[in-house]
């Protein structure tokens, strides 16, 4: 956590010739000329969320590619277009990029740059670890995705059950890259909790108490913890696969004691809490949707919060109903059945308070809210889909058909994706500066769910009729011709609002030119952060606010009379913070966050091929800790690499001093105040 270090470990006073000493290669970055170097080094959680979306639309393409390469080769019985061999790591590879590389770090760029804008921060706990995470994903995803060059990706299905992992079944080394590209990824997620984590609990501004903050802020906690406790229980069954495959060790080697059943425990008990923290960013972000474009709060605050904390712990005692069919017994079977059925309920509480939410509202169909909207019907289907499943006989003929495949889509790409698609309108002008093209954006809303649902549909009655999942081929005579071809054309409509989406960036940024600036609320939003200019500037507060209630941006702008109208009592500009951020003292940017997080596939190569190499990473590794430990804390200019120089001396741990660094002149405004003056704009309910 952020600490603010006494005055004798300041740095001396004076013209700035004493506070930074050339230190060699452990000084800090100073802002260098050619901008791209700025991201290397940076350490600003915005500049990192931008580049942990990127990262993640860049693997979606990827993934989308071996999607469609699969709905190819399933046009037609007997499909000729991938080998078996090839379709094994098609899938393989399409289901853990999109699964570790898309759905999980997409996630994770919204919480970066939008969670300590919503408690009112300048910055993360540990802006440095924050870098780290994120050249550890980029590290890890690139590592796993390197494995197409070295003798073909990982084929053991995005599960990689034992013993069909093992090198009896897998001898190339797809599974090895697969399995040690987690192994990072895991680190960066692991590192990026606790951040986030120890944000959330001791960075907020003065007056936001726990049940003030934002729901998003809220879902992104839970995640966070489902983070903490999930990863390193895969971690540790890919540590024993490790040695298994690497160092011939025999954890799921039956015929050596092992059991291949410890694996399937371990990946699951991993697996379902990682449904939920890929799922539960995109209800935060749909929360923060639908108040805005309803006109109108969020129904049952407290009932959303805590049903988002219940999915938390509940999501942990259902793992064993993907276990089925693995001979664990009837008591078993009862008992994950019912935890199957009662999982439901948190969730369903969701949904009732987003539709009460939408009740009564003045609706905006904007391309956000069609999105959320999208996430509700979406995820419904998948959600009730799922229940199905905790009818165990049921669930045995279902299991390993394309009703599962079905069923995942419609809660993951359905529920998660929808609500980040409906988050990348939404927030667009937050970290961009400008909107993007609303027509476009319906347009864009309208295919996709033609296509997802034309995709994804079809395949409940492909598995009802027993056609099996993970096979490359098909025989004719089955019924299963017509419903592959819809499944083909649904994918690449599909594929073609991704590619409106990614045109829609390019042709609004190109308008933007000639259009006037959003400016900082061009929702007429509800939470702090849209109380910040746009793009936001580096400082992000500059003073702190001080929060007095729930949606405190809406309530310094409007209020409600005794006959329950609304009314408004300040303007935008009045609300607004314009500050230049002069004397904001800033993290200072860090060569060693990248370096560490790039010595780890060096070492990993080197488990791979030969372990000269894990000596060199080792010495990469190395150096990069003890550069990272002895750096100064500022560089010479302060601040992310801009020019706002620092007005004191704390390092790192003293840097985010967002408790007490200010007030807001408008933090003791409230409705009573306006009197006579205000204005009726709108009446709501």
């Amino acid at each position: 956590m952020a600490l603010t270090e006494p005055q004798p470990l300041a740095l001396p006073a004076g013209d700035g010739s004493a506070a930074f000493e050339p230190l060699g290669v452990l000084s800090r970055p100073v802002r260098p000329k050619q901008k791209w170097r700025t991201w290397l080094f940076t350490v600003d959680h915005k500049r990192i969320g931008v580049m942990y979306g990127t990262a993640a639309i860049f693997f979606f393409v990827i993934g989308g590619c071996e999607a469609l390469l699969i709905r190819a080769q399933l046009w037609s019985p007997r499909g000729t277009l991938l080998s078996a061999e090839t379709y094994n790591q098609v899938f393989t590879m399409h289901g853990t990029t999109m699964v570790f590389l898309v759905v999980m770090p997409v996630g994770a760029a919204f919480a970066n740059y939008l969670m300590p804008l919503q408690i009112g921060a300048r910055d993360v706990a540990f802006p440095r670890i924050n870098a780290f995470s994120f050249w550890c994903f980029l590290a890890g995803g690139l590592f796993l995705q390197t494995s197409w060059l070295f003798g073909g990706g990982a084929d053991g299905g995005w599960f990689n059950y034992a013993p069909n992992s093992g090198v009896v079944f897998s001898p190339g080394h797809g599974i090895d890259y697969w399995n040690l590209g987690l192994i990072i990824a895991g680190v960066a997620s692991l590192t990026g909790a606790i951040n986030l984590i120890v944000t959330v609990l001791n960075l907020r501004c003065p007056g936001m108490d726990l049940f003030k903050m934002p729901i998003f802020t809220w879902m992104t906690l839970v995640t966070q913890f489902l983070l903490l406790f999930a990863i390193p229980v895969l971690t540790c069954a890919q540590f024993l696969l490790m040695f298994d495959r690497l160092f011939h060790a025999n954890f799921f080697n039956v015929q050596s004691g092992g059991n291949p059943l410890l694996w399937e425990n371990l990946f699951w008990v991993f697996g379902h809490p990682e449904v939920y923290l890929m799922i539960l960013p995109a209800f935060g972000l749909v929360s923060e949707m639908l108040p805005v474009f309803a006109r109108k709060p969020i129904f049952g605050y407290s009932f959303i919060v805590w049903s988002g904390i219940a999915i938390g712990f509940m999501g942990w005692g259902v793992w064993a109903h993907h276990m089925f069919v693995s001979g664990i017994g009837p008591i078993s079977v009862t008992t994950f059945s019912l935890t199957t059925m009662f999982i439901a309920v948190p969730t369903g509480v969701k949904i009732l308070n987003w539709t009460a939410t939408l009740w009564g509202g003045k609706l905006h169909f904007t391309s956000p809210m069609l999105f959320s909207i999208g996430l509700i019907t979406m995820f419904t289907i998948g959600g009730l889909s799922g229940v199905t499943h905790s009818i165990a006989p049921a669930d045995t003929q279902q299991h390993d058909t394309y009703y599962i495949v079905a069923h995942f889509h419609y809660v993951l790409f359905g529920g998660a994706f929808f609500g980040f698609m409906g988050a990348f309108y939404f927030y667009w002008p937050k970290v961009f500066g400008y909107l993007l093209n609303e027509r476009l954006g319906k347009t864009n809303f309208w295919v996709m769910l033609l296509g997802f649902n034309l995709t994804f549909a079809p395949m409940h009655v492909l598995g009802l009729q027993g056609m099996s999942r993970r096979i490359y081929t098909y025989d004719g005579g089955y019924g299963f011709d017509f419903w592959n071809k819809v499944c083909t054309i649904g994918a690449f409509i599909l594929a073609f609002s991704v590619a409106m989406f990614i045109f829609n960036i390019f042709y609004s940024k190109v308008k933007a030119k000639s259009l006037p600036p959003p400016g900082p609320d061009p929702w007429d939003a509800r939470t702090i952060e849209w109380m910040t200019p746009s793009p936001t500037p580096e400082w992000n507060y500059d003073p702190i606010p001080t929060v007095t209630r729930l949606d405190e941006f809406w309530y310094r702008k409007y209020a409600d009379t005794e006959d329950h109208r609304l009314v408004r009592i300040h303007s935008l500009e009045e609300v607004a913070q314009h500050s230049d951020g002069e004397g904001v003292h800033l993290p200072s940017p860090s060569y060693w966050p990248i370096i560490a997080a790039f010595s780890l596939p060096i070492i990993a190569y080197g488990l791979i091929y030969t372990l000269w190499l894990c000596l060199v990473g080792g010495l990469v590794l190395t150096v990069a800790i003890f550069g990272w430990a002895l750096e100064p804390p500022d560089a010479p200019g302060g601040g992310h690499g801009d020019e706002h120089g620092p007005d004191d001396a704390h390092g790192e741990a003293g840097e985010l001093e967002s408790g007490a660094s200010g007030s807001d002149t408008a933090d003791e405004t409230s409705g009573a105040e306006a009197g006579a003056d205000a204005k009726e704009v709108e009446t709501v309910g």
